[in-house]
């Protein structure tokens, strides 16, 4: 990458704005009246707070119309040391953005030498939602869930976001995705503040069953093939993903106890 033009201001932390200087951002374009093509989709996804930290999940399925286009899809990402990204919504766009998320954060803490805070981080990912809004008038929609650990209020926090980029801090938990009514009709009788860890890892495997009983675009853990959410952890310690020894115990009971 060569130096930038003289006439173009020094962009500051931010990467996209560093490529945009330059020429060189992303310039996605549908013509007008474009058939838009059938392209995977993913829900369910949900995070919520625990004592000293916060859990972040998704299910596994990404659906093509009515058919089942993945079974294994990646819905939850580490955005960086103490936060993670799932996403909702077209599944390529939708991990192309976390990418850029992820670069991003990394981007401004080695120019600045500081860690962007939990509330900035969250104003950016807004930032690269509404970028897509030409996107989602297309019908090409994403919408990411965000959560983390806060350093300078020493708790987790969960963040929702709109199409259009609204960004939102929910108390307790927050879910996105054709299952997250579902998702979040079951927490709202079962969340309690003062979970640990392994609770709140349990309830998130559960309210993903619950709504895959009846999101059809939700998938339930598929115990005869081994598929099973995908489940962070997050506290001062850092970002911790949660293997499948730990989570196969909890979807075994939710599949045989939840209607």
């Amino acid at each position: 990458m060569g130096p930038l033009p003289l006439d173009v201001p020094v962009p500051g932390s931010s990467f996209t704005d560093l490529l945009d200087a330059v020429g060189a951002g992303p310039a996605l374009t549908i013509p007008e009246n474009a058939q838009i093509p059938s392209v995977p989709e993913g829900t369910t996804v949900l995070a919520m707070r625990f004592d000293g930290g916060v859990v972040i999940a998704g299910d596994r399925r990404a659906t093509e119309g009515h058919l089942v286009a993945h079974r294994r899809i990646q819905k939850v990402f580490e955005a960086d040391r103490l936060s993670a990204v799932a996403i909702a919504g077209v599944a390529g766009l939708a991990i192309d953005m976390v990418k850029l998320f992820q670069v991003e954060l990394e981007h401004y803490e080695k120019i600045e030498g500081v860690r962007l805070s939990l509330e900035g981080k969250a104003s950016f990912l807004a930032r690269l939602v509404r970028s897509q809004l030409p996107l989602a008038f297309q019908g090409l929609i994403v919408v990411p869930l965000f959560a983390g650990y806060d350093e300078l209020e020493n708790m987790g926090r969960v963040y929702t976001f709109d199409v259009i980029g609204g960004r939102y801090e929910e108390i307790e938990f927050g879910s996105t995705g054709s299952g997250s009514r579902l998702a979040k009709s079951y927490l709202r009788t079962a969340f309690r503040p003062d979970m640990t860890e392994g609770e709140a890892a349990e309830m998130a495997v559960r309210a993903l069953v619950a709504a895959a009983q009846e999101d059809t675009a939700t998938g339930g853990p598929d115990l005869t093939r081994g598929i099973l959410p995908n489940v962070m952890a997050i506290d001062a310690a850092g970002v911790r993903e949660l293997d499948d020894d730990e989570i196969r115990p909890y979807a075994t009971e939710a599949v045989e106890t939840i209607r």
